[in-house]
């Protein structure tokens, strides 16, 4: 199992989707990549498949959200980009989105990454 914390949120994708915001998008899909790299350590000794990636989100308060809008796009495209997953496609992996629930204080995702069928 790995677990990895990134201390922030990514952006809805509401603030993508039916905007004409190509370049913006493509620059925070950048840093949330180079974010990954930096953070995701230890990395596995080859790329995983055949495991379940559960992104579980910390918000500031307890406003409505969505799931579909933190799909984890721009974490998984991060994940396949510095080598920890080897793809993020159904044939690699299940995808789970919790909502970990409030802390005002410590805003964050939480990427927990399992051999499936591996539950703790």
């Amino acid at each position: 199992m790995y677990k990895y914390i990134i201390h922030t949120i990514p952006p809805s994708n509401n603030k993508f989707i039916g905007r004409k915001a190509e370049w913006e998008y493509q620059k925070i899909k950048k840093q949330w990549a180079t974010l990954i790299e930096c953070l995701c350590k230890p990395k596995p000794p080859a790329p995983l498949e055949g495991v379940t990636v559960t992104l579980r989100y910390f918000f500031t308060d307890s406003r409505r959200r969505d799931p579909d809008n933190y799909s984890g796009k721009i974490i998984l495209d991060g994940l396949v980009k510095c080598g920890i997953l080897k793809d993020d496609s159904f044939n690699c992996i299940d995808l789970e989105i919790e909502q970990g629930g409030v802390d005002k204080a410590n805003p964050r995702v939480e990427i927990i990454i399992k051999e499936k069928g591996n539950y703790v």
